[in-house]
């Protein structure tokens, strides 16, 4: 096993054995609860690039940084923290929905529960979630054109971002198929988990995150 391997390992097993061990566990939950938008940066920017780093390695056959790594975990970082606001606004607004005869459930107690937690990820991936992956996309190709140096990225034009993103893989893949078939599904579980555990469960969702993103560009690029 290379270095690069050992390094990624050790450093997932690292997260892993963190929410893992139930006194660090509490301490995770407990912190978050405290710095909800400190603990979504931070899990955010560590397990959304360690999914990047292992995109790059699936397409490139090595393990290799991405230009501006720093940055990039700076901007996984703040789509953390907007997270750290953005759960809860869902997953109050979607049941008023309901409650309100907007959106249909399932009868009985299970099936109503289950058609919550589907239409709350349903209707935040099909808003946030959009943004949250087309704001990705423009910052990730802008950090590229500038070599990672944010001093060049004032220098980068918008028209120059928008004509090196590969559109059609981006609404082709990346939107139209990882939402319904992934993205829907995924956040269906984390919404039926209880509230204190959800966080935990994204953050290691944020680890597929940036691996899909990072995966679909540069596979776009190799083709």
């Amino acid at each position: 096993m290379s270095r690069g391997s050992l390094a990624f390992c050790g450093a997932l097993a690292a997260v892993a054995l963190l929410l893992a061990v139930p006194s660090s566990q509490a301490w995770v939950v407990e912190t978050t609860r405290a710095h909800p938008y400190a603990m979504g940066f931070l899990k955010f920017a560590i397990l959304a690039s360690l999914g990047e780093l292992l995109a790059i390695r699936v397409v490139s056959g090595g393990w290799k940084l991405p230009a501006g790594p720093a940055w990039r975990a700076v901007v996984w970082g703040l789509l953390g923290a907007a997270l750290a606001l953005l759960f809860p606004v869902y997953a109050a607004g979607v049941p008023a929905a309901i409650g309100a005869g907007l959106l249909p459930v399932l009868p009985g107690a299970l099936g109503a529960k289950v058609a919550t937690a589907c239409w709350v990820s349903a209707v935040m991936n099909l808003s946030w979630g959009v943004a949250l992956m087309l704001l990705h996309r423009l910052t990730d190709t802008w950090l590229d054109l500038a070599d990672g140096a944010l001093a060049r990225v004032p220098s980068v034009g918008v028209g120059a971002v928008a004509a090196a993103i590969d559109w059609k893989g981006f609404l082709g893949f990346v939107l139209a198929k990882t939402i319904p078939l992934f993205w829907i599904p995924a956040h269906t579980v984390t919404f039926l988990l209880p509230p204190e555990l959800r966080v935990l469960f994204a953050a290691f969702l944020s680890l597929a995150l940036g691996a899909i993103l990072a995966f679909a560009k540069r596979r776009a690029a190799a083709g």
